[in-house]
């Protein structure tokens, strides 16, 4: 009697332990099911990381697709191959300023000149050559002297290699004036037909600088 005196308030005990038994279990299945439901969201975030990572490694099917990043048009390759040879004869008139000015505003706006359109002939250069479209290194059919691009003519740039000292200054700078309103025309219709994020950024940066320059060119034709 007294051994099942003691052994009775036993049971609630394993009564208690096992009910704490089974909401534990019930517990760790429910903790189970939320991990389970978390993993599915994994691997289904996993399955959009392929996705991506997929997307980022065929850059050439979002270059037709994502505009104003690697996606290019006609317009954009018409700039690149007309504003190269343009460039070009920018630096050939900027060069021709050393030993001939005698206008230390103007030898400055000439190095100015050189110092930023060479390295934009290059880059539109390897935007072409990514493009696989052919680089301009020469003039272009429809820039001539007279049809609005601003371009010289090689008489016009024999003349400009004949003159020294004031006469130089004042040719260089009304022809430098005529070559980048030429230009600036050239980048605007990149700016409003342009795709390529690179090539109508630097449309932008030739409209600001070069519509500055026209300004100092004029005013240093003013003075002279």
């Amino acid at each position: 009697m007294t051994a099942f005196t003691h052994a009775l308030p036993r049971k609630p005990v394993r009564r208690a332990i096992a009910v704490g038994l089974v909401a534990a279990g019930a517990l760790f299945l429910s903790a189970c099911g939320d991990d389970g439901d978390d993993m599915s969201g994994m691997e289904h975030g996993s399955g959009n990381s392929s996705t991506s990572a997929s997307a980022s490694a065929s850059p050439s099917a979002s270059a037709t697709t994502e505009p104003g990043s690697t996606a290019f048009n006609d317009a954009d390759v018409a700039f690149a191959q007309m504003m190269i040879p343009h460039h070009q004869q920018a630096l050939a008139m900027a060069r021709l300023a050393d030993g001939r000015t005698s206008d230390s505003e103007v030898k400055e706006l000439a190095a100015k000149i050189a110092q930023a359109q060479g390295p934009e002939i290059r880059t539109m250069q390897g935007w072409l050559k990514s493009w696989n479209q052919p680089t301009a290194t020469g003039s272009m059919p429809g820039m001539d002297h007279g049809s609005g691009d601003g371009m010289m003519s090689d008489g016009d740039m024999e003349h400009l290699k004949g003159m020294n000292g004031a006469d130089f200054d004042r040719m260089f700078a009304d022809m430098m004036i005529e070559h980048h309103n030429g230009a600036i025309t050239m980048a605007e219709g990149e700016r409003k037909n342009g795709e390529y994020a690179g090539a109508v950024k630097m449309a932008g940066a030739i409209v600001e600088g070069q519509s500055a320059e026209v300004k100092q060119l004029q005013s240093i034709l003013d003075r002279l």
